[in-house]
């Protein structure tokens, strides 16, 4: 669900193995009233894939030139072919997440990521992938992969543990940002996910996933996200 123009986008909860979810869940944009005419609000249905891209099931698009603000709306629509995203795609990411909770042990495997944005003036780039364990919007750790040349498809398979005790696990969030390294210049984040308790969307699940199965490693690939995107969302939930 989101307005285009503002590019601002939310997610709900994955409801599993049904064709009729109910939701129940609430959203706020915050657009000063005399910008809604021009805008749209955009509601993509998918199918939720754990090691693919989701596939969109429908969409409805509600101008807001179109909707009476006295009063609330509630009614049924039918789904339309869905667009493609108009955002831009910045690639994605496949990442294991374990937690062996005896032991206070939180193991993040970075495997592969894919598509990615094209960095370099060649139209490829080096990325390498940062780590931060973090608490409060402070960086409490930090570890990254090696350095993977002219590639955009690239192939890790890198594991990386932090100490985390069982009273912490709720608390703490994993932030995951691809960069391309630059051997002058500064090294440019191409995207970012942030996993945790108090995340959103897939992001959530896959967090929620590896808390309710110790001991096992969930994989599941993420969509890369801005950087200012993902900062923004962390300094919100301080």
């Amino acid at each position: 669900m989101r307005l285009p123009d503002k590019k601002k986008k939310f997610e709900t909860k994955v409801h599993r193995k049904t064709l009729e979810p109910n939701f129940n869940e609430t959203f706020t944009f915050k657009v000063p009233y005399t910008e809604l005419g021009g805008k749209t609000l955009v509601m993509t249905v998918y199918d939720f894939d754990r090691f693919s891209k989701h596939d969109a099931i429908g969409a409805v698009k509600i101008p807001m030139s179109s909707v009476d603000f006295s009063q609330s709306l509630q009614e049924w629509r039918d789904l339309q072919k869905a667009e493609k995203e108009e955002s831009e795609r910045l690639g994605d990411i496949c990442l294991s997440l374990r937690y062996v909770p005896t032991a206070g042990k939180l193991t993040v495997v970075i495997l592969e990521a894919k598509n990615l944005k094209k960095m370099d003036v060649g139209g490829l780039s080096d990325p390498y992938v940062k780590i931060h364990l973090m608490q409060n919007g402070k960086r409490l750790k930090k570890k990254k992969t090696t350095i993977k040349k002219n590639t955009l498809n690239p192939y890790y398979n890198e594991s990386f543990s932090f100490e985390v005790p069982c009273e912490q696990i709720e608390k703490v969030q994993i932030a995951v940002t691809v960069l391309d390294y630059d051997k002058i210049g500064k090294n440019d984040a191409i995207g970012k996910v942030l996993l945790g308790g108090n995340s959103t969307g897939t992001e959530q699940r896959h967090w929620l996933d590896m808390l309710a199965n110790p001991r096992r490693p969930i994989a599941q690939w993420h969509s890369l996200k801005p950087e200012d995107e993902v900062n923004a969302l962390m300094s919100n939930k301080k």
